[in-house]
Parts: structure tokens; sequence; C-alpha cells
């Protein structure tokens, strides 16, 4: 992303933010209450519009119009108070939103390789 900024009224929550992210690395955004880091993770996940900037992802430029979209080009995101699906397996929890099918049903083996992939 560069250039994200994002506006409310009498607050700027987001200003002139750039963030690469590179495959299999890991970043952590801190900051006080009200900084702005959940705005940011819900521009980056289609939830909110930037109302300047770009998110660019594989080189090419994106507009998120919803979660599905920023899920279908390979962006996730686990809310602060995330709610589990207690009648869920831990894999089908991980998985959830974009999980592999085969016949219509959970590929747990694809599943599994998947999370592996991403953990590695």
């Amino acid at each position: 992303m560069t250039g994200i900024t994002k506006r409310f009224p009498g607050v700027i929550a987001n200003r002139d933010v750039c963030l690469t992210v590179l495959p299999g690395e890991v970043h952590a955004v801190v900051g006080e209450n009200g900084a702005g880091k959940s705005t940011l993770m819900k521009i980056l996940y289609g939830m909110q519009r930037p109302d300047e900037g770009t998110i660019t992802v594989r080189g090419e430029p994106v507009r998120f119009a919803n979660p599905g979209d920023a899920i279908a080009a390979g962006i996730g995101m686990v809310h602060q108070h995330f709610m589990l699906a207690d009648n869920f397996t831990v894999l089908e929890n991980v998985v959830l939103g974009a999980e592999p099918t085969r016949r219509g049903r959970l590929d747990t083996q694809a599943a599994r390789t998947k999370i592996l992939d991403l953990s590695e």
C-alpha cells in the first residue's frame, strides 16, 4: 500500500501510510488506542475505502469492494475480538472464508497443506 489516507469528520485516521509485505514476511502494526491501526486493516481487508492512496497486490493496483475481494486476492484478517465457530474444528476455523473444497466439501488434506505452507 502506498499513500493510504483515511479521514473521518474531525480526525485523520491514517495519513500517507506506506507498507510493503513480501511473501513469507510477518509484520505487526502497533500503536496507542485510536492511532488508526484498525482503520488501516479494514482498508486492506475491503471493509472501508481509503480517501487517498493505492493498494497493490502482486504488482497490480486493486480496489476491494468487500472482504470477499480481499480474500480472493489472498488477504485475510483475524479480528481483534474474533469469535470462533465453536461447532467447527480448529482446522475449519483457520481456513474459514477461504476453505479449499472438493466435491462441495472441505478438502481437509488441501487445508492442512495450505496452513503448513502459510506457516513456513
